[in-house]
Protein backbone atom coordinates (compact mmCIF):
# COMPACT_ATOMS: atom_id res chain seq x y z
CA UNK A 1 0.00 0.00 0.00
CA UNK A 2 1.19 3.79 -0.73
CA UNK A 3 2.39 5.07 2.17
CA UNK A 4 0.27 8.28 1.87
CA UNK A 5 -2.81 6.23 2.28
CA UNK A 6 -1.79 4.47 5.32
CA UNK A 7 -2.01 7.68 7.40
CA UNK A 8 -4.69 9.89 5.53
CA UNK A 9 -4.78 12.48 8.55
CA UNK A 10 -1.83 13.50 6.94
CA UNK A 11 -3.03 15.01 4.12
CA UNK A 12 -3.12 18.78 5.34
CA UNK A 13 -5.18 21.50 4.78
CA UNK A 14 -3.74 24.86 2.99
CA UNK A 15 -6.15 27.19 4.47
CA UNK A 16 -8.82 26.66 7.05
CA UNK A 17 -11.43 28.67 5.20
CA UNK A 18 -11.70 25.65 2.56
CA UNK A 19 -14.76 24.01 1.69
CA UNK A 20 -13.27 20.11 2.28
CA UNK A 21 -16.28 17.76 2.47
CA UNK A 22 -16.27 15.50 0.26
CA UNK A 23 -18.49 12.58 1.64
CA UNK A 24 -21.96 14.14 1.08
CA UNK A 25 -24.03 14.09 -2.11
CA UNK A 26 -22.69 17.02 -3.92
CA UNK A 27 -19.08 15.81 -4.49
CA UNK A 28 -20.08 12.41 -5.34
CA UNK A 29 -23.45 12.72 -7.46
CA UNK A 30 -23.11 11.18 -10.75
CA UNK A 31 -24.83 14.14 -12.05
CA UNK A 32 -24.31 18.32 -10.56
CA UNK A 33 -27.25 20.22 -9.93
CA UNK A 34 -27.53 23.79 -10.86
CA UNK A 35 -27.72 24.61 -6.70
CA UNK A 36 -24.50 23.22 -5.81
CA UNK A 37 -22.14 24.30 -9.11
CA UNK A 38 -20.67 26.52 -6.80
CA UNK A 39 -19.70 24.20 -3.78
CA UNK A 40 -16.26 22.38 -3.88
CA UNK A 41 -16.71 19.54 -5.90
CA UNK A 42 -20.11 20.34 -6.57
CA UNK A 43 -20.09 20.21 -10.93
CA UNK A 44 -17.83 16.83 -10.69
CA UNK A 45 -19.69 14.39 -13.06
CA UNK A 46 -17.56 11.10 -11.87
CA UNK A 47 -15.91 11.41 -8.68
CA UNK A 48 -17.95 9.16 -6.69
CA UNK A 49 -19.17 6.96 -9.68
CA UNK A 50 -17.31 3.56 -9.20
CA UNK A 51 -19.26 1.03 -11.21
CA UNK A 52 -17.78 0.85 -13.91
CA UNK A 53 -15.62 -2.57 -14.53
CA UNK A 54 -12.73 -0.07 -15.42
CA UNK A 55 -13.07 2.07 -12.81
CA UNK A 56 -13.23 -0.38 -9.93
CA UNK A 57 -9.74 -1.63 -11.54
CA UNK A 58 -7.98 1.19 -10.66
CA UNK A 59 -9.62 2.60 -7.76
CA UNK A 60 -7.05 1.04 -5.58
CA UNK A 61 -3.93 1.99 -7.19
CA UNK A 62 -1.93 5.13 -6.49
CA UNK A 63 0.67 6.99 -7.62
CA UNK A 64 3.98 8.36 -6.11
CA UNK A 65 3.91 11.42 -9.31
CA UNK A 66 1.50 13.18 -10.88
CA UNK A 67 2.36 15.44 -13.97
CA UNK A 68 -0.21 17.23 -15.98
CA UNK A 69 -0.05 19.17 -18.95
CA UNK A 70 -2.12 21.63 -19.82
CA UNK A 71 -2.18 23.06 -23.41
CA UNK A 72 -4.28 25.90 -22.85
CA UNK A 73 -6.67 26.57 -25.89
CA UNK A 74 -5.77 22.93 -27.09
CA UNK A 75 -9.20 22.09 -28.20
CA UNK A 76 -9.73 18.91 -30.50
CA UNK A 77 -9.48 21.44 -33.41
CA UNK A 78 -6.23 22.91 -32.06
CA UNK A 79 -4.82 19.61 -32.04
CA UNK A 80 -5.78 18.15 -35.30
CA UNK A 81 -4.56 21.57 -37.04
CA UNK A 82 -1.36 20.88 -35.10
CA UNK A 83 -1.48 17.29 -35.86
CA UNK A 84 -2.47 17.65 -39.90
CA UNK A 85 0.53 20.14 -40.30
CA UNK A 86 3.41 18.74 -38.11
CA UNK A 87 2.61 14.97 -38.77
CA UNK A 88 -0.12 14.74 -41.33
CA UNK A 89 -3.82 13.31 -41.18
CA UNK A 90 -2.60 9.67 -40.93
CA UNK A 91 0.03 10.69 -39.08
CA UNK A 92 0.29 10.68 -34.70
CA UNK A 93 1.71 12.76 -32.10
CA UNK A 94 4.23 10.25 -30.48
CA UNK A 95 3.14 12.29 -26.95
CA UNK A 96 -0.25 14.11 -26.89
CA UNK A 97 -1.75 10.74 -28.95
CA UNK A 98 0.41 8.21 -27.14
CA UNK A 99 -1.35 8.19 -23.71
CA UNK A 100 -4.20 4.93 -23.69
CA UNK A 101 -6.83 6.30 -22.27
CA UNK A 102 -9.33 9.15 -23.63
CA UNK A 103 -12.14 11.21 -22.65
CA UNK A 104 -13.84 14.52 -22.36
CA UNK A 105 -14.54 16.90 -20.17
CA UNK A 106 -16.91 20.24 -19.52
CA UNK A 107 -15.43 23.24 -18.89
CA UNK A 108 -18.01 26.17 -17.88
CA UNK A 109 -17.28 28.63 -15.35
CA UNK A 110 -20.14 30.38 -13.36
CA UNK A 111 -21.45 33.81 -13.20
CA UNK A 112 -20.18 35.75 -10.25
CA UNK A 113 -23.83 37.39 -9.31
CA UNK A 114 -26.30 34.78 -10.12
CA UNK A 115 -23.90 31.39 -10.07
CA UNK A 116 -25.50 30.15 -13.52
CA UNK A 117 -23.29 28.41 -15.89
CA UNK A 118 -20.97 30.60 -18.49
CA UNK A 119 -20.76 28.40 -20.94
CA UNK A 120 -17.22 30.21 -22.42
CA UNK A 121 -14.98 30.29 -19.95
CA UNK A 122 -11.52 31.76 -19.24
CA UNK A 123 -8.01 30.41 -17.94
CA UNK A 124 -8.66 31.47 -14.54
CA UNK A 125 -12.00 29.90 -13.90
CA UNK A 126 -11.18 26.68 -15.59
CA UNK A 127 -7.42 26.36 -14.16
CA UNK A 128 -9.11 26.85 -10.76
CA UNK A 129 -11.52 24.48 -11.36
CA UNK A 130 -9.02 21.53 -11.88
CA UNK A 131 -6.89 23.32 -9.39
CA UNK A 132 -9.32 23.22 -6.33
CA UNK A 133 -12.29 21.05 -7.38
CA UNK A 134 -14.49 24.20 -6.96
CA UNK A 135 -16.08 26.07 -9.47
CA UNK A 136 -15.46 29.97 -9.84
CA UNK A 137 -15.90 33.25 -12.08
CA UNK A 138 -14.00 34.43 -14.88
CA UNK A 139 -10.98 36.10 -13.48
CA UNK A 140 -10.91 34.40 -10.44
CA UNK A 141 -7.63 32.84 -9.58
CA UNK A 142 -8.45 29.84 -6.51
CA UNK A 143 -10.91 31.70 -4.96
CA UNK A 144 -15.06 30.47 -4.40
CA UNK A 145 -18.06 32.79 -5.72
CA UNK A 146 -17.68 34.30 -2.51
CA UNK A 147 -13.99 35.16 -2.91
CA UNK A 148 -12.92 32.38 0.21
CA UNK A 149 -9.87 30.61 -0.96
CA UNK A 150 -10.12 27.21 -2.28
CA UNK A 151 -6.97 24.84 -1.47
CA UNK A 152 -4.97 23.84 -4.55
CA UNK A 153 -3.31 20.95 -5.86
CA UNK A 154 -0.02 21.74 -5.15
CA UNK A 155 -0.76 22.98 -1.95
CA UNK A 156 -2.65 20.16 -0.87
CA UNK A 157 0.84 18.17 -2.73
CA UNK A 158 3.03 20.35 -0.39
CA UNK A 159 1.24 19.97 2.66
CA UNK A 160 2.19 15.98 2.25
CA UNK A 161 5.33 16.21 1.84
CA UNK A 162 5.78 16.16 -1.84
CA UNK A 163 7.75 17.88 -4.18
CA UNK A 164 5.97 20.73 -6.46
CA UNK A 165 6.66 22.13 -9.31
CA UNK A 166 4.96 24.25 -11.56
CA UNK A 167 6.75 25.18 -15.74
CA UNK A 168 4.75 27.53 -18.30
CA UNK A 169 5.90 29.12 -21.65
CA UNK A 170 3.66 32.02 -20.30
CA UNK A 171 4.82 34.35 -17.59
CA UNK A 172 4.59 32.33 -14.29
CA UNK A 173 1.89 35.07 -13.17
CA UNK A 174 -0.14 34.01 -16.11
CA UNK A 175 -3.75 32.38 -14.90
CA UNK A 176 -2.94 28.55 -15.53
CA UNK A 177 0.21 28.83 -13.39
CA UNK A 178 -0.71 30.89 -10.81
CA UNK A 179 -4.17 29.14 -9.96
CA UNK A 180 -1.59 26.72 -7.94
CA UNK A 181 -0.22 29.00 -6.02
CA UNK A 182 -2.28 32.04 -5.49
CA UNK A 183 -5.87 33.11 -4.41
CA UNK A 184 -6.69 36.06 -5.85
CA UNK A 185 -10.11 37.71 -6.96
CA UNK A 186 -8.71 39.18 -10.40
CA UNK A 187 -6.05 37.29 -12.59
CA UNK A 188 -4.64 40.47 -13.48
CA UNK A 189 -2.54 41.49 -10.04
CA UNK A 190 0.56 40.27 -11.18
CA UNK A 191 2.66 42.09 -8.81
CA UNK A 192 2.02 44.73 -6.07
CA UNK A 193 1.26 47.75 -7.82
CA UNK A 194 -1.66 46.62 -9.76
CA UNK A 195 -3.13 44.78 -6.96
CA UNK A 196 -3.11 48.03 -4.86
CA UNK A 197 -5.50 49.31 -7.35
CA UNK A 198 -7.35 46.47 -8.92
CA UNK A 199 -7.05 43.77 -6.08
CA UNK A 200 -7.02 45.71 -2.29
CA UNK A 201 -8.30 43.17 -0.79
CA UNK A 202 -5.40 41.48 -1.46
CA UNK A 203 -2.52 43.85 -1.17
CA UNK A 204 -0.47 43.24 1.82
CA UNK A 205 -1.07 46.64 3.39
CA UNK A 206 -4.48 46.23 3.63
CA UNK A 207 -3.71 42.46 4.93
CA UNK A 208 -4.59 40.45 2.41
CA UNK A 209 -1.82 37.78 0.98
CA UNK A 210 -0.48 39.83 -1.52
CA UNK A 211 -0.26 39.81 -5.63
CA UNK A 212 0.46 36.87 -7.39
CA UNK A 213 3.90 37.39 -7.41
CA UNK A 214 4.27 37.60 -3.42
CA UNK A 215 1.86 35.04 -3.05
CA UNK A 216 4.42 32.57 -5.75
CA UNK A 217 6.97 33.19 -3.44
CA UNK A 218 5.06 32.33 -0.45
CA UNK A 219 4.04 29.34 -1.61
CA UNK A 220 7.24 28.17 -2.14
CA UNK A 221 7.18 24.98 -5.03
CA UNK A 222 10.40 23.44 -5.44
CA UNK A 223 10.36 24.46 -9.02
CA UNK A 224 8.83 27.06 -11.22
CA UNK A 225 10.05 28.06 -14.26
CA UNK A 226 8.42 30.14 -17.10
CA UNK A 227 8.48 33.88 -18.57
CA UNK A 228 7.77 36.57 -16.51
CA UNK A 229 10.65 38.54 -15.09
CA UNK A 230 9.54 42.18 -15.41
CA UNK A 231 7.17 41.99 -12.15
CA UNK A 232 9.92 40.53 -9.83
CA UNK A 233 10.99 44.58 -10.46
CA UNK A 234 8.04 45.76 -8.54
CA UNK A 235 9.19 46.42 -5.03
CA UNK A 236 7.01 45.20 -1.96
CA UNK A 237 4.77 48.28 -0.31
CA UNK A 238 3.97 46.14 2.77
CA UNK A 239 4.58 43.11 4.75
CA UNK A 240 8.13 41.60 5.88
CA UNK A 241 9.82 42.32 2.61
CA UNK A 242 8.20 45.60 2.22
CA UNK A 243 10.76 48.64 0.31
CA UNK A 244 12.65 45.73 -1.31
CA UNK A 245 11.86 44.22 -4.97
CA UNK A 246 10.51 40.92 -5.44
CA UNK A 247 13.96 39.87 -6.80
CA UNK A 248 15.62 40.66 -4.13
CA UNK A 249 13.19 39.08 -2.02
CA UNK A 250 13.58 36.04 -3.56
CA UNK A 251 16.78 36.10 -3.18
CA UNK A 252 17.03 36.75 0.14
CA UNK A 253 14.20 34.06 0.70
CA UNK A 254 16.88 31.63 -0.73
CA UNK A 255 15.25 31.59 -4.49
CA UNK A 256 18.10 30.24 -6.85
CA UNK A 257 17.34 31.72 -10.26
CA UNK A 258 18.37 31.18 -13.49
CA UNK A 259 17.36 32.94 -16.38
CA UNK A 260 18.70 30.85 -19.63
CA UNK A 261 19.35 27.22 -20.85
CA UNK A 262 22.62 26.89 -19.56
CA UNK A 263 21.99 28.22 -15.86
CA UNK A 264 19.13 25.61 -16.08
CA UNK A 265 21.37 22.48 -17.24
CA UNK A 266 24.06 23.89 -14.25
CA UNK A 267 20.99 23.47 -11.91
CA UNK A 268 21.98 19.86 -9.72
CA UNK A 269 19.51 20.60 -6.47
CA UNK A 270 16.01 22.27 -6.14
CA UNK A 271 13.92 22.06 -2.68
CA UNK A 272 12.67 23.84 0.26
CA UNK A 273 16.09 25.18 1.53
CA UNK A 274 16.89 26.46 -2.20
CA UNK A 275 14.04 26.99 -4.28
CA UNK A 276 14.39 26.87 -8.30
CA UNK A 277 12.94 29.80 -9.89
CA UNK A 278 13.95 30.34 -13.93
CA UNK A 279 12.52 33.77 -15.35
CA UNK A 280 13.65 33.12 -18.91
CA UNK A 281 11.68 36.17 -20.41
CA UNK A 282 10.34 39.80 -19.76
CA UNK A 283 6.95 38.50 -20.66
CA UNK A 284 5.65 35.03 -22.48
CA UNK A 285 8.45 32.92 -23.98
CA UNK A 286 8.74 32.98 -27.53
CA UNK A 287 6.82 30.53 -29.60
CA UNK A 288 8.45 28.46 -32.18
CA UNK A 289 7.30 29.06 -35.44
CA UNK A 290 6.05 32.01 -37.41
CA UNK A 291 4.38 32.11 -40.50
CA UNK A 292 1.79 33.72 -43.05
CA UNK A 293 -1.32 35.89 -41.30
CA UNK A 294 -4.21 34.69 -41.32
CA UNK A 295 -6.39 37.42 -43.72
CA UNK A 296 -9.53 37.51 -45.35
CA UNK A 297 -10.21 35.80 -48.23
CA UNK A 298 -7.14 33.67 -47.01
CA UNK A 299 -8.57 30.66 -47.62
CA UNK A 300 -7.93 31.19 -51.41
CA UNK A 301 -4.77 32.20 -51.17
CA UNK A 302 -1.50 29.86 -52.31
CA UNK A 303 -0.46 27.79 -49.72
CA UNK A 304 2.67 28.14 -47.46
CA UNK A 305 4.66 26.97 -45.06
CA UNK A 306 5.73 27.89 -41.44
CA UNK A 307 9.32 29.49 -40.36
CA UNK A 308 11.25 29.60 -37.29
CA UNK A 309 10.53 32.25 -35.11
CA UNK A 310 13.96 34.12 -34.91
CA UNK A 311 12.90 34.91 -31.39
CA UNK A 312 12.80 31.24 -30.26
CA UNK A 313 16.91 31.09 -29.63
CA UNK A 314 18.76 28.28 -28.66
CA UNK A 315 20.02 30.24 -25.55
CA UNK A 316 16.20 29.61 -23.89
CA UNK A 317 15.41 26.37 -22.85
CA UNK A 318 12.30 24.76 -24.47
CA UNK A 319 9.36 23.49 -22.91
CA UNK A 320 10.74 19.76 -23.32
CA UNK A 321 13.81 21.32 -21.45
CA UNK A 322 12.03 22.61 -18.72
CA UNK A 323 10.06 19.66 -17.98
CA UNK A 324 12.74 17.19 -18.35
CA UNK A 325 14.72 19.25 -15.69
CA UNK A 326 12.13 19.81 -13.61
CA UNK A 327 11.46 16.44 -13.50
CA UNK A 328 15.22 15.26 -12.72
CA UNK A 329 15.09 18.05 -9.66
CA UNK A 330 11.68 16.65 -8.11
CA UNK A 331 12.39 12.76 -8.37
CA UNK A 332 12.61 11.74 -4.93
CA UNK A 333 11.34 8.65 -2.79
CA UNK A 334 8.19 10.55 -1.34
CA UNK A 335 6.95 11.54 -4.96
CA UNK A 336 6.12 15.17 -6.60
CA UNK A 337 3.06 16.79 -8.19
CA UNK A 338 3.99 18.64 -11.44
CA UNK A 339 2.06 21.11 -13.41
CA UNK A 340 3.58 22.19 -17.19
CA UNK A 341 1.86 24.55 -19.33
CA UNK A 342 2.15 25.42 -23.48
CA UNK A 343 0.53 28.63 -22.69
CA UNK A 344 0.58 30.58 -26.30
CA UNK A 345 -1.55 27.71 -28.32
CA UNK A 346 -4.09 30.03 -26.57
CA UNK A 347 -2.34 33.27 -27.39
CA UNK A 348 -1.08 32.53 -30.61
CA UNK A 349 -5.20 31.61 -31.15
CA UNK A 350 -6.26 35.06 -30.29
CA UNK A 351 -4.18 36.26 -32.20
CA UNK A 352 -5.24 34.29 -35.25
CA UNK A 353 -1.41 33.22 -35.90
CA UNK A 354 -1.33 29.68 -36.97
CA UNK A 355 1.84 28.69 -37.11
CA UNK A 356 2.58 29.77 -34.05
CA UNK A 357 -0.30 27.69 -31.90
CA UNK A 358 1.27 24.50 -34.00
CA UNK A 359 4.63 25.31 -33.63
CA UNK A 360 3.68 25.80 -29.24
CA UNK A 361 1.44 22.37 -29.98
CA UNK A 362 4.47 20.86 -30.65
CA UNK A 363 6.54 21.82 -27.87
CA UNK A 364 4.34 20.34 -25.77
CA UNK A 365 3.82 17.11 -27.63
CA UNK A 366 7.95 16.75 -27.44
CA UNK A 367 7.30 17.88 -23.23
CA UNK A 368 4.76 15.34 -23.30
CA UNK A 369 7.40 12.44 -24.60
CA UNK A 370 9.28 13.65 -22.18
CA UNK A 371 7.33 13.07 -19.06
CA UNK A 372 5.82 9.47 -20.34
CA UNK A 373 9.38 8.49 -20.78
CA UNK A 374 10.12 8.71 -17.37
CA UNK A 375 6.60 7.45 -16.38
CA UNK A 376 7.01 4.43 -18.15
CA UNK A 377 11.10 3.99 -17.02
CA UNK A 378 10.00 4.66 -13.12
CA UNK A 379 6.73 3.72 -12.95
CA UNK A 380 4.20 4.65 -9.94
CA UNK A 381 3.82 7.94 -12.13
CA UNK A 382 0.54 9.13 -13.81
CA UNK A 383 0.59 11.36 -16.56
CA UNK A 384 -2.73 13.24 -17.39
CA UNK A 385 -2.86 16.23 -21.28
CA UNK A 386 -5.85 17.94 -21.65
CA UNK A 387 -7.07 21.80 -21.72
CA UNK A 388 -8.46 24.37 -20.26
CA UNK A 389 -10.79 25.69 -22.45
CA UNK A 390 -11.49 25.32 -26.03
CA UNK A 391 -10.86 28.12 -28.78
CA UNK A 392 -11.74 29.34 -32.65
CA UNK A 393 -9.30 28.13 -34.90
CA UNK A 394 -11.30 25.70 -37.24
CA UNK A 395 -10.38 23.39 -40.70
CA UNK A 396 -12.36 24.65 -43.54
CA UNK A 397 -12.57 24.04 -47.03
CA UNK A 398 -9.60 25.05 -48.92
CA UNK A 399 -10.68 27.82 -51.10
CA UNK A 400 -13.71 28.37 -49.47
CA UNK A 401 -15.70 31.68 -49.13
CA UNK A 402 -15.82 32.19 -45.36
CA UNK A 403 -16.40 34.76 -42.81
CA UNK A 404 -13.41 35.85 -40.44
CA UNK A 405 -9.94 35.34 -41.09
CA UNK A 406 -8.31 32.36 -42.68
CA UNK A 407 -5.09 30.99 -44.32
CA UNK A 408 -3.60 28.56 -46.21
CA UNK A 409 -0.77 26.08 -44.73
CA UNK A 410 1.30 23.35 -46.37
CA UNK A 411 1.33 20.42 -44.42
CA UNK A 412 3.16 17.38 -43.80
CA UNK A 413 1.46 15.72 -46.53
CA UNK A 414 2.36 17.97 -48.98
CA UNK A 415 -1.25 19.15 -49.30
CA UNK A 416 -2.61 22.59 -48.53
CA UNK A 417 -5.01 23.48 -45.35
CA UNK A 418 -7.21 26.31 -44.96
CA UNK A 419 -8.02 27.08 -41.24
CA UNK A 420 -10.27 29.92 -40.00
CA UNK A 421 -10.78 32.40 -37.46
CA UNK A 422 -14.62 33.41 -36.88
CA UNK A 423 -14.66 34.55 -33.62
CA UNK A 424 -13.64 38.11 -33.77
CA UNK A 425 -13.49 40.84 -36.81
CA UNK A 426 -9.90 41.36 -38.31
CA UNK A 427 -7.93 42.59 -36.23
CA UNK A 428 -10.10 41.67 -32.93
CA UNK A 429 -8.76 38.91 -30.44
CA UNK A 430 -10.25 35.99 -31.18
CA UNK A 431 -12.18 34.05 -29.21
CA UNK A 432 -12.60 31.06 -26.62
CA UNK A 433 -15.23 28.28 -27.45
CA UNK A 434 -17.48 26.31 -24.68
CA UNK A 435 -16.87 23.27 -26.35
CA UNK A 436 -15.97 20.08 -24.03
CA UNK A 437 -12.32 19.10 -24.07
CA UNK A 438 -10.26 15.94 -24.57
CA UNK A 439 -8.49 14.98 -21.66
CA UNK A 440 -6.23 11.82 -21.99
CA UNK A 441 -4.09 9.43 -19.41
CA UNK A 442 -1.84 7.32 -18.34
CA UNK A 443 -0.52 5.38 -15.28
CA UNK A 444 -2.51 4.86 -12.00
CA UNK A 445 -6.11 5.85 -11.51
CA UNK A 446 -5.97 7.27 -15.17
CA UNK A 447 -9.19 5.33 -15.94
CA UNK A 448 -11.30 8.14 -14.04
CA UNK A 449 -11.12 10.02 -16.89
CA UNK A 450 -12.89 7.78 -19.38
CA UNK A 451 -15.91 8.86 -20.66
CA UNK A 452 -17.58 12.67 -19.68
CA UNK A 453 -16.40 14.29 -16.79
CA UNK A 454 -16.53 17.66 -15.50
CA UNK A 455 -13.06 19.85 -15.04
CA UNK A 456 -13.45 19.64 -11.56
CA UNK A 457 -13.42 15.80 -11.39
CA UNK A 458 -9.11 16.30 -12.49
CA UNK A 459 -8.92 17.83 -8.74
CA UNK A 460 -9.88 14.36 -7.38
CA UNK A 461 -8.73 12.46 -10.13
CA UNK A 462 -5.02 13.65 -9.21
CA UNK A 463 -5.79 13.71 -5.30
CA UNK A 464 -6.25 10.26 -5.37
CA UNK A 465 -4.47 8.88 -7.68
CA UNK A 466 -1.50 10.50 -5.10
CA UNK A 467 -3.40 8.99 -1.96
CA UNK A 468 -4.12 12.49 -0.39
CA UNK A 469 -6.76 13.62 1.39
CA UNK A 470 -7.64 16.79 2.29
CA UNK A 471 -8.54 17.15 5.69
CA UNK A 472 -8.81 20.38 7.60
CA UNK A 473 -8.79 18.68 10.80
CA UNK A 474 -4.89 17.71 11.49
CA UNK A 475 -3.51 20.80 9.22
CA UNK A 476 -0.22 21.51 11.50
CA UNK A 477 -0.43 18.71 13.69
CA UNK A 478 2.86 17.87 13.24
CA UNK A 479 3.92 21.96 14.35
CA UNK A 480 6.43 22.80 16.50
CA UNK A 481 8.18 25.54 18.05
CA UNK A 482 11.58 25.30 19.66
CA UNK A 483 13.58 28.29 20.86
CA UNK A 484 17.54 28.04 20.68
CA UNK A 485 19.53 28.77 23.07
CA UNK A 486 17.02 27.92 25.52
CA UNK A 487 19.22 29.16 28.22
CA UNK A 488 20.42 32.28 27.59
CA UNK A 489 22.03 36.15 29.44
CA UNK A 490 19.81 39.16 29.11
CA UNK A 491 20.35 40.87 25.66
CA UNK A 492 21.79 37.71 24.27
CA UNK A 493 20.18 36.57 20.51
CA UNK A 494 17.43 33.53 20.19
CA UNK A 495 16.13 32.07 17.68
CA UNK A 496 12.61 31.25 17.38
CA UNK A 497 11.63 28.35 14.98
CA UNK A 498 8.46 27.25 13.58
CA UNK A 499 8.30 24.45 11.75
CA UNK A 500 5.48 22.07 10.23
CA UNK A 501 2.93 24.68 10.17
CA UNK A 502 1.90 23.11 6.25
CA UNK A 503 -1.85 23.88 6.88
CA UNK A 504 -1.40 27.69 7.57
CA UNK A 505 0.16 30.92 5.58
CA UNK A 506 0.70 32.75 8.84
CA UNK A 507 0.74 32.31 11.58
CA UNK A 508 0.93 34.70 15.56
CA UNK A 509 4.05 34.71 17.76
CA UNK A 510 3.25 35.78 21.77
CA UNK A 511 5.97 35.63 23.87
CA UNK A 512 5.02 36.47 27.12
CA UNK A 513 7.28 36.66 30.74
CA UNK A 514 9.05 39.74 32.25
CA UNK A 515 8.62 41.16 29.01
CA UNK A 516 5.38 40.52 26.53
CA UNK A 517 5.07 40.87 22.94
CA UNK A 518 3.07 39.76 19.58
CA UNK A 519 3.81 39.48 16.02
CA UNK A 520 1.84 38.12 13.22
CA UNK A 521 4.12 36.53 10.36
CA UNK A 522 3.79 35.06 7.48
CA UNK A 523 4.68 31.24 6.74
CA UNK A 524 7.27 30.23 3.80
CA UNK A 525 6.67 26.05 3.54
CA UNK A 526 4.91 25.54 7.29
CA UNK A 527 8.64 27.76 8.34
CA UNK A 528 9.31 30.87 9.84
CA UNK A 529 11.84 31.95 11.68
CA UNK A 530 12.99 34.99 14.00
CA UNK A 531 15.17 36.41 16.25
CA UNK A 532 14.61 37.95 19.97
CA UNK A 533 16.97 39.29 22.45
CA UNK A 534 15.08 38.93 26.14
CA UNK A 535 16.68 41.89 28.61
CA UNK A 536 14.83 41.34 31.53
CA UNK A 537 15.89 38.22 33.11
CA UNK A 538 12.89 35.01 33.83
CA UNK A 539 11.41 32.67 31.45
CA UNK A 540 9.37 33.24 28.40
CA UNK A 541 7.11 31.64 27.35
CA UNK A 542 6.59 31.30 23.01
CA UNK A 543 3.69 30.82 21.77
CA UNK A 544 2.92 30.44 18.14
CA UNK A 545 -0.74 29.51 16.10
CA UNK A 546 -1.30 28.79 13.42
CA UNK A 547 -3.77 31.60 11.63
CA UNK A 548 -5.81 29.10 9.54
CA UNK A 549 -5.48 25.89 11.74
CA UNK A 550 -5.40 27.49 14.92
CA UNK A 551 -2.92 24.68 16.18
CA UNK A 552 -1.30 26.10 19.13
CA UNK A 553 2.88 25.14 19.43
CA UNK A 554 4.78 25.97 22.44
CA UNK A 555 8.86 26.18 23.64
CA UNK A 556 10.47 28.02 26.86
CA UNK A 557 13.82 30.16 27.42
CA UNK A 558 14.99 31.28 30.71
CA UNK A 559 17.31 34.10 30.56
CA UNK A 560 19.39 34.26 33.78
CA UNK A 561 21.74 36.87 35.34
CA UNK A 562 25.15 36.34 34.78
CA UNK A 563 26.88 35.13 38.11
CA UNK A 564 28.99 38.39 40.03
CA UNK A 565 32.36 37.87 40.48
CA UNK A 566 33.54 37.31 44.10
Amino acid sequence: MHARTRRPWLAIAGLAALSVSVTGTIAFAGTATTSALNEHGGATRNAGDRTDAVRKAVVGGHARNVILFIGDGMGDSEITVARDYAKGAAGRFAGIDALPLTGQYTTYSLDKTTGLPDYVPDSAATGSAWSTGTKTYDNAISVNLAGQPQQTLLELAKANGLKTGDVTTAEIQDATPAVLVSHISQRSCYGPVKTTTTCPEAAKENGGLGSITEQLLDTRPDVTLGGGATTFAETATAGTWAGQTLSQQATARGYATVTDKAGLAAVTKADQDKPLLGLFAPGNMPVRYAGPAATVGGSKLPAEKCTDNPDHVATLPTLADMTTKAIDLLDNPDGFFLQVEGASIDKQDHAANACGQIGETVDLDEAVQAAMAYAKTHGNTSVFVTADHAHSSQIIEVGSTSPGLSVTLTTADNAPMAVNYGTAPSGGSQQHTGSQLRIAGYGPGAANIVGLTDQTDLYFTIRNALGLADDAEHASDKAKVSATPAKVKPGQKVTITASKFYGDRRATVKITGPARSTATRELSGGLLTLTIKPKKPGTYKITVTGAQSGKVAKDTVKVVKPKKRR
